[in-house]
């Protein structure tokens, strides 16, 4: 009965150390899988970052031609100008004054 006992401990020991040889490996495959994820996340961010910034420069680059292209069209037809504004300005007046 002693051997018996002897070797149930011992198998006792070896699954435990079985279990934490496990432990230990899930473990730095966790910490392995969320450092990849990480830098994933991270390489997303930059690649967001990027393209929010052509955007931005884009917009911004279309803003500018537009601005440029209404201020040529004013200074060519200054009068016209002048004469849709007014027409604007008594359709809108029209508009908000009615009944």
């Amino acid at each position: 009965m002693d051997a018996r006992t002897h070797t149930e401990r011992e198998h006792t020991q070896r699954v435990m150390e079985d279990a934490k040889a496990a432990a230990r490996q899930t473990g730095e495959q966790i910490k392995s899988a969320a450092n990849e994820m990480v830098e994933t996340g991270k390489e997303t961010g930059r690649r967001i970052g990027a393209a929010l910034e052509t955007a931005k420069n884009n917009i911004t680059e279309k803003a500018t031609n537009s601005a440029k292209a209404t201020d040529r069209v004013i200074r060519d037809h200054p009068y016209e100008t002048i004469g849709i504004a007014f027409g604007i300005g008594v359709l809108l007046g029209v508009l908000i004054n009615r009944d």
